[in-house]
């Protein structure tokens, strides 16, 4: 779990200091970790889907990407170990006029030649722009017009920030930068 955690904060970290410019703002991270151990029940390679067993011992077909490789070396009875780590990070940006808008990258590392076995490691970015629409300093709250357009309002409950709020702006943008590392590795 401490490759994953490391991962996991290197990613929020990376999102920060990508956009931790001279008019942005960091605002905040936050970590969510998971594991699933589980065994393989049945492998159709033709059609990239991979049956697990859930924690009820129930079957769940997973649908894989035309990417995934080497699944004819994957086994029923084999195991998988599955391991999640998702962070979100909140950026302030001072400049005015920005939009809202989502930009989504990902990057997928494959087991290699020394493990033959199905697995890696993938990496998705999302990041989510919100405009900035109205500000209750009373209230601690903000307005967020987000891409999808129904204004959504925020509540600030850390006293830091809360001390911030009057310097925000109409106009001001705020991202998050949503990050998901998923480690998976099998193994007889």
């Amino acid at each position: 779990m401490k490759t994953i955690r490391f991962l996991a904060y290197a990613g929020a970290f990376a999102s920060i200091m990508s956009l931790a410019h001279a008019a942005e703002i960091p605002l905040g991270t936050k970590t969510l970790e998971g594991q699933i151990i589980s065994k393989v029940l049945a492998v159709d390679a033709a059609n990239h889907q991979v049956t697990i067993e859930d924690a009820e011992g129930k079957p769940v077909v997973i649908q894989l990407s035309d990417q995934a490789k080497n699944l004819d070396n994957l086994k029923v009875g084999d195991k998988v170990d599955i391991q999640v780590a998702r962070s979100v990070a909140y950026v302030l940006d001072t400049t005015e006029g920005g939009q809202p808008g989502v930009s989504n990258e990902s990057m997928v590392a494959r087991a290699g030649k020394d493990n033959p076995n199905p697995g890696g490691e993938a990496i998705r970015q999302v990041r989510v722009t919100s405009k900035i629409t109205a500000i209750d300093l009373n209230k601690h709250e903000v307005t967020l017009l987000p891409p999808e357009g129904q204004v959504r309002v925020v509540k600030v409950e850390n006293p830091d920030l809360q001390a911030r709020m009057s310097k925000l702006k109409v106009g001001q943008t705020v991202d998050a930068v949503f990050t998901e590392v998923l480690k998976v590795t099998t193994s007889r």
